[in-house]
């Protein structure tokens, strides 16, 4: 199983949680979600990586007047990039379960 750095994992699952995923939709989501700024040119770069491993695909969306005509390439997430999260989440619970609960009810 491929592993993610945080930035390609956040991105991948923003991804999966906009309906309509492009560069300027999924850098907004980002900045919503996480509080942290990121630049278009880094998201698109996260977006290119995540498809070359797999984990997206992009079609190019329809032109829009709003966009002087021009068309956006849109993402989704594959069937292997939705394993790839599901195991990362797996792994994460896992290691959380295993925390001892110091302190937590120590009055």
């Amino acid at each position: 199983m491929e592993n993610l750095g945080n930035l390609e994992e956040s991105v991948l699952l923003i991804v999966m949680i906009l309906d309509e995923a492009y560069g300027v939709s999924v850098a907004e989501a980002y900045e919503d979600k996480t509080g942290n700024t990121i630049s278009i040119p880094a998201i698109h770069t996260v977006l290119k990586r995540l498809e070359t491993k797999g984990m997206v695909k992009s079609k190019m969306g329809e032109s829009t007047s709003e966009r002087g005509g021009r068309r956006k390439r849109l993402y989704e997430a594959t069937p292997y990039g939705y394993k790839v999260i599901s195991h990362i989440k797996e792994n994460r619970l896992q290691l959380w379960s295993l925390i001892p609960k110091l302190g937590l009810n120590n009055g």
